[in-house]
């Protein structure tokens, strides 16, 4: 049997076997006592609710990721890859186009593929547990946007990578990697005015009280923005949010209808504060270079693995190529790729302590951001007890009894 089959099955079966273990001690861990930190905002019955909640979306992941991993083997064995590959060549264009078709191909498999998991997902988990509120046309179009945009930007992001290494030769990599680093910063700048409205709507922050609080404690911060807007997030959810959009002083500050509904002014300047002091503490920057080093290393190592006949053997595909190359490193890579998230989810862990204290020291409101931290956990039904384990493979925050361990320890 060919090597990297072996390999690839490997990594395949192993991924999915620590992922299920993990989830196992997730289920395992849940059934302790409410924590004292969070009583007052999670009374027992609602507690009980964010268990089953958890014990609802981890058996629907495993069930997802189970018939995932025996589909994909199935492809694999069969010479599913091989046939789309024909298909894409059938059109007689040349290299680049035709890799785009051999992916479009398989993103638009995949989509359907998913679609059954997203609807049950969104109006049956979700809608069960009071947090849907997405109409079948919002639906509809969210998936139809999303895969034109994907088609649209994917497609000459794609188209670059693709150029680089059937032309640039052995520096391919290299150039692929300051081609898209490129193209993603300029994607980030005409997101907020460009992409983000196709799916939202964005409008001024009407509560002037609140308005004048926010740009009152971004003025004590040397926080240049743009301006405070609402997002209608309750059109898909009643889960609460908020984030900032945008770079330099065309930053915007961005709340969810529903955080502005649910909290008070405090508890959202504070919010906001938190997401302040990442910025302030070069958190954004750093991610940002992380980043940009990390995809740096996959190209490289991408590089090495480029049109090799091996790889394509494993797949049973006849033609070796550079669109189908790129697919089949992606097997390859994911333990890398995991291992590169569990150090991230480290640091960012480690940075959230950074922006709650950051909040908390700046605003000297300190209860007002373990009141918001407890109201958006609440809210989302959120697991209070995760397994240890669990956190550190998985979290990129830290759970919400530490934070709030930590902010009080700041006293």
């Amino acid at each position: 049997m060919n090597a990297y089959l072996i390999i690839i099955l490997a990594i395949l079966i192993l991924g999915y076997v620590l992922d299920t273990i993990t989830q196992y001690l997730n289920m395992k861990h849940l059934g302790m006592a409410l924590p004292e930190e969070v009583q007052g905002i999670y009374d027992e019955e609602r507690y009980q609710k964010s268990q089953q909640y958890l014990r609802e979306t981890t058996q629907f992941g495993l069930v997802r990721a189970s018939i995932a991993l025996v589909v994909t083997i199935i492809f694999i064995l069969v010479g599913g890859f091989n046939w789309i590959d024909e298909i894409a060549r059938d059109f007689d264009f040349e290299s680049v186009p035709t890799g785009l078709i051999f992916m479009a191909i398989l993103a638009l498999g995949s989509m359907v593929l998913s679609l059954p998991f997203a609807i049950y997902s969104t109006f049956v988990i979700e809608q069960k547990y009071g947090f849907n509120t997405t109409t079948v046309r919002t639906f509809i179009l969210d998936r139809l946007k999303g895969f034109i945009l994907a088609a649209i930007i994917g497609g000459a992001l794609l188209a670059l990578i693709l150029w680089f290494f059937e032309e640039a030769g052995d520096l391919a990599w290299l150039y692929a990697w300051i081609g898209v680093t490129l193209f993603i910063m300029i994607i980030q700048f005409i997101a907020p005015v460009v992409i983000m409205p196709l799916f939202n709507k964005f409008s001024p922050l009407e509560d002037d009280d609140l308005a004048s609080a926010i740009t009152d404690y971004a003025r004590r911060q040397r926080f240049a923005m743009k301006g405070v807007f609402t997002m209608d997030g309750s059109k898909r959810s009643t889960k609460a949010n908020a984030f900032f959009a945008g770079f330099g002083r065309f930053r915007r500050i961005v709340l969810f209808d529903t955080l502005v509904n649910s909290m008070s002014k405090e508890e959202i300047v504070s919010v906001l504060a938190h997401e302040m002091g990442h910025f302030k503490m070069k958190h954004i920057l750093k991610g940002l270079l992380l980043s940009i080093a990390t995809s740096g290393l996959m190209f490289y190592i991408l590089s090495l693995f480029m049109e090799n006949e091996g790889l394509s053997d494993a797949f049973k595909v006849d033609e070796v190529s550079v669109y189908a190359s790129l697919v089949f490193f992606g097997f390859l890579y994911s333990p890398i790729n995991d291992i590169l998230s569990i150090a991230a989810n480290a640091l960012t862990r480690r940075w959230e302590y950074q922006a709650d204290a950051y909040s908390a020291k700046t605003t000297d409101q300190s209860e007002a951001m373990i009141s918001a931290l407890k109201k958006l956990h609440s809210a989302s039904l959120s697991n209070l007890t995760p397994h240890p384990v669990y956190v550190y493979m998985n979290y990129s925050h830290p759970p919400l009894v530490q934070r709030i361990q930590a902010i009080n320890a700041l006293r």
